[in-house]
């Protein structure tokens, strides 16, 4: 009960909030920055795990851009926004797992520090990303879509990380691998998530419009 009083207060608040729309504006900007950073890294490292968050960036840059031209609408606008984000999810997620069962096929040959450096720099943006939404986790299935992407880049970025090491330490590719396949697994159970509030989200609305 006081969770919903609470999500209820909080997406009132941020519909026409400066703050959550400026916070929004640097998202956008830092994920399409870093898509471009990591993208270029994670071909030149051979990392499936930088590529694969590196169109994890491009895709939450997207969802920012959404997000923001729907913040003033009306619930069941946002809702539906919140399940094309769902559903973005869920594709990154599926093409993230196929390319990790492809390179585990195929062999790669990561470059550890490469990996360390560029998700070091990751993990710093998505953390701050996510410490200026946190106010806003408990609101509408589209500021929680919010609030789930960044939250999970930032594990990831965690995972990029240990796979640094572990490819460091082994000297094989396997350990970029499974957390891509990990990553994959984020994104997937997001998208489950986001697509059940945003339905929830959609019954309010027929219940409201009734």
């Amino acid at each position: 009960m006081a969770d919903q009083c609470c999500a209820g207060k909080s997406g009132k608040t941020a519909l026409n909030d400066p703050r959550w729309r400026r916070i929004l504006w640097i998202a956008l900007i830092l994920n399409a920055a870093m898509f471009g950073v990591e993208i270029v890294a994670g071909v030149a490292a051979d990392s499936r795990a930088l590529q694969a968050d590196a169109l994890d960036f491009l895709g939450d840059a997207a969802n920012y851009a959404i997000s923001l031209g729907v913040a003033g609408m009306a619930l069941a606008w946002r809702a539906r926004a919140a399940l094309l984000k769902a559903a973005t999810m869920l594709a990154f997620g599926l093409w993230v797992l196929g390319s990790a069962v492809w390179g585990f096929v195929a062999g790669t040959a990561p470059q550890a520090e490469t990996m360390g450096i560029i998700g070091a720099l990751a993990l710093a943006s998505n953390v701050a990303v996510a410490l200026m939404l946190y106010r806003y986790r408990t609101g509408d299935a589209n500021m929680r879509s919010v609030w789930i992407c960044s939250r999970n880049d930032a594990i990831g970025n965690l995972a990029v990380l240990a796979a640094a090491l572990g490819v460091l330490g082994t000297g094989q590719g396997w350990p970029d691998l499974a957390v891509a396949a990990i990553m994959a697994a984020l994104a997937i159970w997001g998208s489950v998530d986001v697509f059940r509030h945003a339905r929830g989200d959609l019954g309010r609305a027929a219940a409201e419009a009734a």
